[in-house]
């Protein structure tokens, strides 16, 4: 069994698994919103938990005492290597101090058959987009099989196939990982969020990296859901100057989910 490892446990969230546990449950204690909707899909953020923990935490208390997830299609941009079209993982588990998560191998060999797929064990490596959501699913869903991929350049329609493909029904849930604006002060940050946000709420489909870090996940998502009769909702919106750090140069972070 080839497993991927922890890459990112004590430094975007702690390594001992009980003081991860606490503050998970902590985040989602603290973060609970008065929205009663099933989550289809959802978004949300992937930075340290000390800066976007709050806002993921948002919409992963959503999904508690969720029922009938057996699978989590699990979607985050490329930060460490270079990735054209998506990347599956060469492991065939993923490991986060909470625990193993075996991956949905029947669906990888399903996905490798599709030309915009490949196997790249350095995508997966070292990237935190998938990781850091991890302990959140691990928290508050039943154990799940995971399906992750890592995008590079791609185009929405590329990304919604792949979505399509495994996205066949309520079993399996969406996730799709990113972070909003990048390095603005407060205010600039918070008029561009605000309208990536709106972007998003209407269905668009051509983010651009400066609005978003994953928009090719979000951008594929978007072209899927022109196809389903879904809506997309905003829980929340912060940046690190409200969670934690200085306001002079902040990240956007924004949770969403498909109902």
């Amino acid at each position: 069994m080839t497993v991927r490892p922890p890459a990112v446990a004590g430094t975007f969230y702690p390594a001992d698994p009980q003081a991860l546990r606490a503050q998970v449950a902590q985040l989602l204690r603290a973060n609970g919103k008065s929205i009663a909707l099933r989550p289809k899909a959802i978004i949300a953020p992937h930075a340290g938990y000390v800066y976007s923990g709050p806002v993921a935490a948002s919409v992963y208390n959503l999904l508690r005492g969720a029922t009938g997830i057996e699978r989590v299609l699990l979607i985050g941009p490329a930060h460490r290597a270079f990735v054209r079209g998506l990347a599956l993982p060469a492991a065939e588990e993923f490991v986060t101090p909470l625990g193993k998560i075996p991956l949905d191998l029947e669906a990888l060999e399903k996905l490798k058959a599709l030309p915009q797929v490949a196997v790249s064990e350095a995508a997966h490596a070292f990237e935190h987009s998938l990781e850091v959501q991890l302990p959140f699913l691990q928290s508050v869903l039943p154990p799940f099989r995971l399906v992750p991929l890592v995008v590079g350049d791609a185009a929405p329609e590329t990304v919604a196939q792949v979505i399509d493909a495994v996205w066949t029904d309520d079993t399996t849930l969406p996730v799709i990982s990113s972070d909003l604006s990048h390095f603005l002060d407060y205010a600039q940050a918070r008029a561009m969020d605000a309208a990536t946000g709106e972007a998003i709420l209407e269905g668009a489909d051509d983010l651009a990296p400066d609005q978003a870090c994953g928009c090719m996940a979000i951008n594929g998502l978007m072209r899927s859901l022109a196809r389903r009769a879904l809506k997309v909702s905003l829980v929340d919106m912060r940046n690190s100057g409200d969670t934690a750090g200085s306001r002079d140069r902040v990240v956007g972070y924004a949770s969403y989910v498909i109902h």
